[in-house]
């Protein structure tokens, strides 16, 4: 189904400014928001803020037409006085376009000047190649609402949600996130703004707190190394299996058992792995099945405790699969394991899980931080990142990102995962829960619950109503119900007339699910409004004892979390205080700029972020009946349009929960595609060598057979013809990235596309760089089929430190019909491909930021985003250019919104690396460009359209700077064993130790250009980190 949302749309704008007197002067304007395309007209050309537009000739009406409301308003001149537009006089003056975009007019001048351009039109047109430019506008709104518009407009659309009391469980709970953690890390810029901590020197902050996290979770478990996040539950038990068909790595084992009392979400992201995955899915009754003559199972996964509620003993499982040399899986609870027995105590080999129910939202199905703990003999075949310990030069502890070489940006199809972007931001908010609750404090909150579900079979069973698990107790939170001879649907159907979800378990059950923010007073409740459909009509008067303690063979009996971390902190003084500390040691954009070349790390808007902590977007459970639900299906169904209008496709599914999980969604819907059409053998997919690590990782894991391109001097058109010919009986798909990852638009993408589908092929077009085309041109103009969009990227959503990320996919209609779909709940784009990710539309909490950047910003804005992300760009390389040599530009020495630095000419004279380079840049403030990634011995520097031209100045001073430093290395001035560069970075420890023994001076250290004094200095809290250390001697946890 495609995106076809603009009456909604209309109506829900037109009832939110009805009666609203500081902006209903400008609801005509925004009433035509889903139809503007029309109302402009084909030939529309932005203004620009600061230099002539030359608009193409056209006979249509602009979107500065006065409308026949403010002709009959405005004043006659007499006397020479000026005639007043009344609507633009009365329109909002909190419009975000000028808030957002960093260059003021005059600096645009100035840069276009500097770049050698007439004016900013000039610069695009040099840039972008004709073919592919766009000349009609997107179907975007018109970003005159303002901030406070835009936010009246969403909480006029979500308010059509209805907060009910859930009790569905499934995965996901109701939780109490503590002030002080959603006021001080998740509202933060210091926290949401920063990057994945590559950078270890000025990421201790977010590295100490995900040690927190690595030791929690181990500590729950009981298991020895656990990683830094994954994207949810389901997705972690596909890396599960995936990792354990890695270990045992033999092709005669290939089948993975599946309990059908797993939740039946992640059951069906299981499904849609294996089926490229060369695994055979076998799903059952974990009890009655006979594991002794299942020599093929290379593993099995179970749910601790199951979907139904049931707390079960593994152990029997655990030696049956280990006698066949086939590993155990648990998918446990991590709230239940702070009372229950650890899955490590009954065999497991792997745990995962999710983390949300520590103090993360619901967020109508995410983002929450997902785990996968295990023996630390596996630890160099898990995905994702893990954190680890090493030593600074000063030989001080520090934290840094552990064994890098398992993962995709190094490894690339060999890769361990295609995981990228992970749950930074909730991990460290799941961690922090720990830290305020301390270990007792958790205990109380898991007796509560469970004394909760308790309370609730007790009071069941004197209704006389069967509850399975009564007799022994064995369960946590969950209590299934027998509702016979009543339709279980027709039970949750009249709860639901209250405000009151449960869960049809199956043909006789009803389950309920309960978690901290449930009161004594809302199990009664349940319980009456169950009366009042007519259960219990035969009283038996027995009870259970409600005492929160959990049965004596399940219950937790050895300590766990004794770290003093999480038992030290008592007062919120004290919590803040620890925060804020660790904020301290990291560089955000709350700093200075961030120009990580492919990253695109621009301003995250407080208004834009605002929503995600309104109860309307936090509180929704993802299984919430659709009835409940119309306000977050409106909001996600006009952000689908806009995406679709932005990359110039019919359809979009944001299900995707990050960048490559988008990769790998597309993958499968052009895998898909084929299989209908009879041509399911097609399997090659030709990447060229300088895509993202992620592409041939996620190609592997669909199961394509790669073909590598050199395209390091671009792409020779008669080698790609000939290799798609060569292949053209087998090709599947080209995966390109545009602009190229070498960081200029190429005039014969529209050739490349064309020669693909001329081969049988489909385009996959990595929406890595889509920051360069919003408005000026699109993956449907330039030939492509299927792209992802890193919404953490190119709209505005934060990084958040490594993650959450969004990475829906938008595709042409013949591939719409293949989108992922979900069981449970259907979303709307849904087609015939099974989930990629455990809730139907994925990290929904987060989508509202995206909706708001498109709503504030409107047509233009969003257009000129693109286009000042290209000037700031082209602007920081003439600078730069005198100084540094500059790589890959186009025939106009034109580049797109980012730009590559060749150091190897300076590694070759002086022996000075780009990571000398690097660290040394954290001397000045400013967090590195992305290093040595596409070309060798390079950097890639971007911008973002959000800087202004003194922060850019600031910058490029720095990069000119340091090459003077680097010129005292070549000439003598300073050895090369001991300069400012390599001993970059430095402390303020060192700097101020009574001692000083290098040939440069303290100053030239710490205070090397004047404005470092005047703006503040940000002080790297260790010296460079060792990372071979930290890889040969493992440091994963905190010691008890």
């Amino acid at each position: 189904m495609l995106s076809r949302v603009a009456p909604a749309v209309e109506a829900t704008t037109t009832a939110a400014l009805r009666g609203v007197p500081a902006i209903r002067a400008v609801a005509a304007s925004v009433a035509h928001a889903a139809g503007q395309t029309q109302r402009h007209g084909g030939g529309w050309r932005p203004q620009v803020l600061g230099c002539s537009v030359r608009p193409k000739a056209t006979t249509a009406t602009t979107a500065t037409s006065s409308s026949p409301a403010s002709e009959a308003f405005a004043t006659p001149p007499a006397g020479g006085a000026q005639v007043v537009n009344v609507q633009e006089l009365l329109s909002p003056t909190d419009t975000f376009h000028n808030r957002h975009l960093g260059p003021s007019p005059r600096d645009v001048d100035e840069m276009c000047r500097i770049i050698g351009v007439r004016d900013l039109e000039d610069l695009i047109e040099q840039t972008i190649p004709a073919e592919v430019r766009r000349d009609i506008p997107l179907d975007l709104p018109d970003g005159k609402l303002g901030e406070a518009g835009s936010l009246t407009l969403i909480k006029a659309i979500l308010s059509k949600n209805v907060i009910a009391k859930n009790f569905i469980g499934m995965g996901y709970h109701g939780t109490h996130v503590p002030g002080t953690i959603l006021r001080n890390l998740l509202e933060n810029p210091g926290w949401y703004t920063a990057y994945t901590p590559y950078q270890a020197e000025i990421s201790q902050g977010r590295l100490e707190s995900l040690v927190n996290f690595q030791t929690l979770v181990c500590e729950l478990t009981g298991m020895e190394v656990a990683n830094a996040s994954l994207l949810d539950e389901g997705t972690a038990a596909a890396e599960a299996m995936a990792m354990i068909a890695r270990t045992v790595n033999s092709k005669a084992k290939n089948q993975f058992f599946v309990s059908d009392k797993v939740h039946p979400q992640s059951i069906d992201v299981l499904r849609t792995r294996a089926q490229h995955f060369g695994m055979e899915l076998i799903v059952g009754d974990h009890n009655s099945n006979d594991f002794a003559s299942m020599t093929k199972l290379c593993g099995a996964l179970v749910q601790y405790p199951d979907t139904s509620g049931l707390l079960q003993d593994f152990s029997g499982l655990g030696q049956a699969l280990h006698k066949n040399g086939a590993h155990l899986v648990v998918a446990a609870d991590p709230l239940a394991l702070v009372v229950a027995k650890p899955p490590s105590e009954f065999g497991a080999d792997v745990v995962v899980g999710s983390m949300q129910r520590f103090g993360v939202p619901m967020w109508f199905g995410g983002p929450s931080a997902a785990y996968l703990a295990t023996a630390k003999k596996q630890v160099r075949r898990m995905p994702g990142r893990i954190i680890g310990e090493s030593v600074d030069r000063l030989g001080n502890p520090a934290y840094r990102l552990t064994l890098q070489t398992r993962e995709q940006h190094i490894r690339l199809d060999k890769a361990t995962s295609n995981v990228c972007t992970a749950q930074v931001l909730l991990a460290n908010m799941a961690a922090m829960y720990a830290v305020y609750h301390r270990t007792d404090g958790l205990k109380q909150i898991a007796k509560r619950v469970h004394g909760l579900a308790q309370l609730f079979a007790s009071e069941l069973m004197k209704l006389g109503v069967p509850v399975p698990a009564s007799g022994t107790g064995a369960f946590f939170d969950t209590v299934a119900f027998d509702v016979s001879p009543a339709s279980p649907a027709a039970v949750v159907e009249r709860l639901q007339e209250q405000r009151l979800n449960c869960r049809v378990l199956d043909a006789t059950r009803v389950a309920a699910s309960f978690d901290e923010t449930h009161l004594e007073a809302d199990v009664h409740g349940l319980v009456a409004a169950l009366r009042a459909t007519g259960l219990g009509s035969s009283p038996s008067g027995a009870a259970t004892a409600v005492d929160g303690c959990m049965p004596a063979e399940f219950a937790r009996t050895k300590p766990f979390l004794q770290q003093q971390i999480f038992n030290s902190i008592y007062s919120e003084t004290e919590m803040m205080r620890y925060m804020h500390t660790l904020q301290l040691k990291d560089l955000g954009l709350d700093k200075s700029m961030i120009s990580l070349g492919s990253c695109t790390m621009k301003l995250n808007s407080v208004s834009s972020l605002a929503p995600c902590s309104w109860p309307e977007i936090t509180n929704m459970h993802p299984f919430a009946p659709e009835s409940q639900t119309a306000g977050y299906r409106e909001m996600l169904e006009s952000l689908e349009k806009y995406l679709v209008s932005c990359t110039g496709f019919d359809a979009c599914s944001l299900q995707p929960t990050s960048g490559a999980s988008g990769e790998y969604a597309g993958l499968l819907v052009i895998r898909k595609y084929l299989e209908t059409k009879g041509e399911g053998h097609r399997n090659v997919c030709i990447i060229p060598r300088s895509a993202h690590g992620t592409n041939p990782a996620s190609a592997a894991m669909c199961d394509m057979q790669i073909k590598w391109i050199d395209d390091s001097k671009g792409m020779d058109l008669e080698e790609f013809r000939k290799m798609c010919q060569d292949s053209k009986d087998s090709l599947a798909a080209l995966m390109v990235t545009y602009p190229s990852t070498r960081a200029f638009f190429e005039d014969n993408i529209q050739e490349i596309c064309q020669i693909v589908h001329d081969n049988g092929g489909q385009v996959y077009m990595d929406g890595a760089n889509m920051n360069a085309q919003l408005g000026l041109t699109s993956p449907g103009m330039i030939g492509a089929d299927v792209c992802h969009l890193n919404l953490h990227k190119t709209f505005s959503i934060p990084h958040g430190g490594g993650g959450p990320g969004l990475g829906p996919i938008c595709v042409r209609a013949h591939l719409a019909p293949h989108l992922p779909n979900h069981r449970v709940v259907s979303p709307s784009s849904g087609g015939d491909l099974g989930p990629v990710s455990a809730a139907p539309w994925g990290q929904a909490g987060i989508a509202c930021i995206p909706w708001m950047f498109c709503t504030m910003l409107g047509v233009r804005g969003v257009t000129d985003s693109a286009r000042y992300a290209i000037l700031n760009a082209n602007y920081a390389k003439a600078r730069l250019a005198p100084h540094y040599t500059i790589c890959a530009t186009n025939a106009k020495d034109k580049c797109s919104h980012e730009f590559i630095i060749d150091c190897s000419d300076i590694r070759r004279k002086t022996g000075i690396v780009e990571e000398d380079i690097a660290k040394r840049l954290q001397d000045y403030g400013f967090h590195a460009p992305t290093m040595s990634w596409p070309v060798p011995h390079s950097l890639m520097v971007e911008p973002t359209e959000s800087e202004n031209k003194g922060e850019l100045d600031r910058f490029c001073d720095a990069m000119i700077a340091i090459r003077e430093e680097i010129r005292k290395i070549e000439n003598g001035t300073w050895p090369l064993e001991d300069n400012p560069l390599k001993n970059a970075p430095h402390t303020q420890t060192e700097v101020c130790a009574s001692v000083w023994t290098h040939p440069y001076t303290r100053e030239d250290a710490a205070f090397p250009v004047p404005w470092l004094l005047k703006r503040g200095k940000f002080w790297p809290s260790v010296a460079r980190v060792d990372n071979s250390l930290g890889d040969r001697k493992l440091k994963l946890c905190h010691e008890s």
